[in-house]
């Protein structure tokens, strides 16, 4: 029996666009989880292969972009076939593909291995959150999609933290099997009660009469947000990657103890505020059409300067409240981003729309840690994480820039998804 015809799921129809959250949400959890392994590790491994900080960076940076690619090409397919089967078929790849991180053996396999996982892990993104917005209107759709992003912020922070107990008892290789295991548990969940909404089942029948990608090229407020989240993706991902190596690096500290400080805090932040964000944007959107545009400002505009005092942040509490500080605002953007997006493409589009998005972010955060790397080793890794706060300024400038425009292209998706 496939998950899109089981008995149970149609018993609970009413709840059931709240039990996909619910569903996505664990999914969500292992995709960050799975990814922020290596962040947790990074110093063992970099010690047992030998690599300068701008080799670990490289293994980051690889991952990231080979993401970006397969992001864009597999929301093609999520806006071709049912979303629900793209999912589950991405979660048992990636699954895998973490697995056999555990094998590596050198620094070449590591990067290939870590570049089939980003493959998997791409698929999840684009054809979740559009498959969320299949299911929730416009009312709903910001929340919903935003106490689903809180499962990004709880899986990189408790899976970098476990990730850093499990490789200080047994190395850094059994975390990626642990979680591996975990992940196709997951995926039996998936198969079992994921499906399409009806809405979504009635788009398959005209699928070939739509082109998703020239619909959101045609969109221009749809670009400037592919900017931003670039902007916004390689600041964030600047700190985030390099933060627990940091804290490990300047205290001597453990990677269970550099991870909470250094990682942990990031993701707390961004479990707190991420549907707070969602909240704003909802309540902004009751009472402006750019309202979610707006909550995206103001969040990256706190993550701007909340970050300045890493500058002289000397001790493992001070650079935890710094990052604890800037990811507060990180998350009232994360909060909203997804639906931001959707408010200006049509229904029809929107998986093409995010995965467009997630390959330009993705760059962005592949980019940052080399380019954190190399400034660290001239100006010192505080001023180099520091530098972040000017890509966050520079994305308020672009949001706030293009509100008209913005503005009228939600009104033509209104448009759209009534007809």
């Amino acid at each position: 029996m496939t998950a899109t015809t089981s008995p149970s799921v149609r018993a609970y129809s009413a709840a059931y666009p709240w039990i996909v959250i619910g569903l996505l949400w664990l999914c969500a959890l292992l995709n960050s989880a799975d990814r922020s392994i290596l962040v947790a590790v990074m110093p063992q491994i970099r010690d047992e292969f030998h690599l300068t900080p701008t080799g670990l960076a490289l293994v980051t940076s690889v991952f990231f972009w080979v993401y970006a690619g397969a992001a864009f090409l597999t929301s093609l397919l999520g806006d071709r076939v049912p979303r629900s089967q793209v999912i589950l078929g991405g979660i048992i790849f990636w699954s895998l593909a973490t697995g056999l991180v555990s094998f590596s053996t050198g620094f070449a396999m590591l990067i290939g291995v870590r570049a089939l996982v980003s493959v998997g892990e791409a698929t999840y993104y684009p054809s979740a959150t559009a498959l969320i917005s299949d299911w929730h209107p416009n009312r709903t759709r910001g929340r919903a999609l935003s106490i689903h992003q809180t499962g990004v912020f709880a899986g990189a922070g408790l899976g970098s933290l476990a990730a850093g107990m499990i490789a200080d008892r047994m190395g850094w290789r059994a975390p990626f099997l642990i979680f591996a295991a975990a992940g196709f548990v997951v995926a039996l969940l998936l198969w079992r009660f994921l499906r399409d909404s009806p809405s979504r089942q009635a788009q398959q029948a005209h699928v070939t009469e739509v082109k998703p990608l020239r619909t959101v090229l045609a969109i221009r407020p749809a670009l400037v947000l592919c900017g931003v989240f670039f902007l916004a993706n390689a600041a964030s991902n600047g700190v985030t990657v390099w933060a627990p190596t940091f804290v490990h690096d300047l205290l001597g500290i453990n990677l269970a103890q550099s991870a909470l400080w250094g990682s942990a805090t990031i993701n707390i932040a961004g479990f707190v505020f991420v549907p707070l964000g969602g909240i704003l944007a909802d309540t902004l959107a009751a009472r402006s059409r750019i309202g979610r545009f707006y909550t995206l400002a103001i969040g990256l505009a706190l993550a701007a300067v909340l970050l300045l005092p890493l500058l002289v942040a000397n001790s493992a509490m001070m650079v935890g409240l710094v990052l604890l500080a800037s990811s507060a605002g990180k998350g009232l953007f994360d909060g909203c981003i997804y639906a931001a997006m959707h408010d200006v493409v049509p229904p029809q589009a929107r998986a093409t729309a995010v995965g467009l998005m997630t390959m330009t972010g993705f760059v962005g955060a592949g980019l940052a840690p080399l380019f954190v790397a190399r400034m660290g080793e001239v100006l010192g890794m505080a001023a180099a994480m520091t530098s972040a706060s000017g890509l966050y300024l520079l994305a308020v400038i672009l949001l706030l820039a293009t509100r008209g425009l913005t503005r009228r292209s939600i009104v033509n998706a209104e448009l759209a998804a009534a007809a």
